[in-house]
Order: structure tokens, then sequence, then C-alpha cells
């Protein structure tokens, strides 16, 4: 590719409302989860009694353990949530971003 195929596309509308739009969207999902991660471990480090507590009467499955699960499901669906949005929205455009800079 050519410097001013490159020019034009960081010029191009699209191209700033995606990169924008994306970024935004990254950065909120990694806050999120920093947030979930961070959370958890300030309970493991501030209240481990209430992570240590077990499910039920005579179990030895602590709170702890369902809890870290959510936490992986949770990571792996927020995941999801990016690649669907990226596969829908983003790759459109990208697409429609890469078809205009080769007129």
């Amino acid at each position: 590719m050519s410097e001013q195929l490159y020019e034009r596309i960081k010029q191009d509308p699209n191209y700033i409302q995606l990169s924008q739009t994306r970024s935004k969207f990254a950065y909120l999902l990694s806050i999120i989860i920093l947030v979930v991660y961070y959370g958890f471990v300030l309970v493991v480090g501030f209240a481990p009694e209430f992570l240590a507590q077990p499910l039920s009467e005579g179990s030895t499955l602590t709170v702890g353990v369902p809890i870290g699960a959510t936490i992986l499901v949770f990571a792996w669906v927020m995941t999801g949530i990016y690649v669907r949005r990226a596969n829908k929205e983003f790759d459109t455009i990208n697409e429609k971003i890469l078809e205009d800079a080769g007129k």
C-alpha cells in the first residue's frame, strides 16, 4: 500500500468514527472486567472469611469457588460481546472504508 492510500484512509470520516468507537468500546469492556477482577482480589485480601464460608452445612465447597467460576464465565461473555459487535458493526464499517479507499 502506498503512503497516499494510508493517508486517504486516515482522513476518511468512517475510519475516524470506527477507531474512536472501537477504542471506547474496548476501554469500557476492559474497565468493567478489571473492576470485577480487582474487586474479587480485594475481597480475597480484605474479607477472606466471606469467601471461605461453606456453601452448605458440611460442604467442602466454599463461596469463593462459584464466585471465581462466575468471574471466568463473565470474562468469556464480555469477550463474546466484543467479538459479536466487531463482527457485525466494526467489520462492516471496515469493509466500507477499504472499498472507498480503493476508488
